[in-house]
């Protein structure tokens, strides 16, 4: 997600947000990335061409997601996903 940013997100002047939130119970971690580019909404392709060099970033972020989504911001927008922790897919770990 913080790739993607950097790459097709940030307008001149202005930067990316990364922000990581560890649910109370240490069960659940929940990543935003935060751009500037609100126009710019990502969607998951679901067939890429092998030789393809892009448009498998959100495939990488969706697969091991619990959830993920989209927020509008006051200035851009927020990809966020929730992933369950070590700790909670494998109790003892």
């Amino acid at each position: 997600m913080c790739a993607h940013a950097v790459r097709h997100g940030r307008v001149h002047g202005r930067d990316f947000h990364v922000r990581l939130a560890a649910a109370a119970d240490g069960g659940r971690l929940r990543v935003e990335v935060s751009d500037t580019r609100a126009e710019h909404r990502p969607t998951v392709t679901a067939v890429v061409e092998p030789e393809a060099e892009s448009g498998r970033n959100l495939l990488l972020v969706t697969a091991p997601a619990d959830d993920w989504g989209v927020t509008d911001r006051r200035c851009g927008k927020t990809v966020w996903a929730v992933v369950g922790t070590v700790s909670s897919r494998w109790p003892g770990a």
